[in-house]
């Protein structure tokens, strides 16, 4: 399958070749829901279908050498501002070219299918299935673009890696919707819409493709049947989940393409990159606990520290309960100027906010020890 951003991102500014890319990629997209059995949608089964159908050729040709030919000279936010409000546009078009499918008639449908072969999908359903799958396949792409443009390194046969794109596209967990000034550019009259509908639970990686795709299409039924005064609701609805999906993907890629830059910078200045590892565990446990940006940041420095200096500490790598006094005596044995220590240590208590009490006690002692050395 191609995709309506990459093949038309001229379109932006003209209604009609926007309109032509929507519709040449909906025929592309009624073929494969054409191939769907009822069981298919049903189970969920159409997800995993869609994610070998279109992942592969796409991550494939999209790479960021690819942005950098098609935009040369912009700099990663504003190159993901214009995907963002490009995909917007295009899930909008799409929704009033299928806002015929939302009818009450079609959530009865849904609920009687069973395991019949595509000939018995009802055509209400193939039209809402056109819609799912195009806005599904349009928001996976986005989220996979903006983690290209801030070089955040996602390889899609790994499980996690996966995993981590299907989250970051389709769940905002709740609240996340209200919280941050997310939803100011959405008007007024939309959010308590919007709000419904993500307010539908929580993706959970634990139960597998066809449930994602079971979550996707149950989400996607509000659609149907909520009336918002002049306002198409397939054509609001697609615009602004877009756009809410295109900026939670932002902000999560853009925030781990600053750890990543953190860990890049720690470990091109280290002198002492298997120490530089242990200070990092060491700061990271001093309160008991890990936040999301210290795993993130320790598994970027224990990788980086094997690609750049071919380090990889088994010792570090089996410790449970880690001893400060393991660590001190460590730093003991190292030659040389230890400031760089001091510097990791500081860089990594910083790395999700304020520097808390116990964090700063082991940086004081690791720059009295340091210092003393």
């Amino acid at each position: 399958m191609t995709d309506t951003l990459t093949d038309s991102v001229g379109a932006e500014d003209d209604d009609d070749a926007a309109r032509e890319a929507v519709e040449r990629e909906r025929d592309e997209i009624r073929a494969f829901v054409k191939g769907l059995s009822a069981d298919d949608i049903k189970s969920g089964n159409w997800f995993t279908k869609l994610c070998s159908h279109a992942l592969k050729s796409y991550t494939d040709k999209v790479d960021w050498q690819y942005f950098q030919e098609r935009y040369a000279g912009v700099p990663a936010d504003g190159i993901v501002d214009r995907r963002i409000r490009l995909a917007a546009r295009y899930a909008a078009l799409e929704g009033g070219l299928s806002a015929g499918a939302y009818s009450a008639a079609v959530v009865a449908t849904l609920g009687s299918l069973g395991g019949a072969s595509p000939a018995t999908v009802p055509a209400a359903v193939a039209t809402l299935m056109i819609d799912v799958a195009f806005i599904t396949r349009l928001q996976l792409h986005l989220a996979y673009d903006i983690a290209v443009l801030y070089r955040v390194p996602l390889d899609l046969t790994d499980p996690e890696d996966l995993w981590k794109l299907i989250k970051v596209a389709f769940t905002i967990k709740s609240g996340e919707v209200v919280r941050g000034g997310v939803t100011k550019s959405i008007p007024m009259v939309v959010r308590p819409l919007v709000k419904r509908f993500y307010s539908r639970g929580v993706l959970s990686a634990a139960k597998g493709l066809p449930f994602v795709g079971k979550f996707l299409l149950q989400r996607n039924v509000i659609k149907m049947g909520i009336p918002v005064v002049g306002v198409p609701l397939a054509v609001v609805l697609n615009r602004y989940t877009t756009l809410l999906a295109g900026r939670h993907a932002q902000a999560v890629f853009r925030n781990e393409a600053r750890v990543i830059e953190k860990a890049e910078g720690l470990c091109e200045r280290s002198r002492h990159p298997r120490s530089m590892l242990w200070v990092a565990w060491l700061v990271i446990m001093a309160d008991g606990k890990m936040t999301d940006d210290e795993t993130l940041l320790m598994r970027h420095l224990a990788r980086l520290a094997r690609e750049r200096h071919q380090v990889v500490d088994e010792r570090l790598t089996q410790v449970v309960d880690l001893d400060p006094e393991e660590v001190w005596r460590r730093l003991d044995a190292e030659p040389g100027n230890l400031d760089d220590l001091i510097d990791v240590a500081e860089q990594v208590a910083g790395v999700d906010g304020e520097v808390n009490a116990k964090e700063q006690a082991v940086i004081s002692e690791l720059r009295h020890r340091c210092r003393r050395a």
